[in-house]
């Protein structure tokens, strides 16, 4: 069964950091391209980095770029999203998702999604 598992999430303040995990289970996440994604109250689902299966390219929304990291460990099965420099305005549900090979910024690409983990950037 193909599952992902999000972490990390919760409260911090402004300035602060967080590192998000997806965990993944049921299948080998080396053919397959991550994505994060977030969900703030009242507005849809946008893309905030993706990293890609075959050179581990790396891609940001521009509001992240600078202040997010993303990485994988295949051995680990595992994908981080390093959140430095957070913001109010970053708050929100965060989901990681897994698409074959290639990266994405629709939602509609990415068939397996993980159950998301909040982050709330407040003082």
């Amino acid at each position: 069964q193909v599952q992902l598992v999000e972490s990390g999430g919760g409260l911090v303040q402004p300035g602060g950091s967080l590192r998000l995990s997806c965990a993944a289970s049921g299948f080998t996440l080396d053919d397959y391209a991550i994505g994060w994604f977030r969900q703030a109250p009242g507005k849809e689902r946008e893309g905030v980095s993706c990293i890609s299966s075959s050179d581990g390219s790396t891609y940001y929304a521009d509001s992240v770029k600078g202040r997010f990291t993303i990485s994988r460990d295949n051995a680990k099965n595992t994908v981080y999203l390093q959140m430095n420099s957070l913001k109010p305005e970053d708050t929100a549900v965060y989901y990681c998702a897994a698409q074959w090979l290639r990266c994405s910024w629709y939602v509609e690409d990415f068939g397996s999604w993980g159950q998301g983990t909040q982050v709330t950037v407040s003082s």
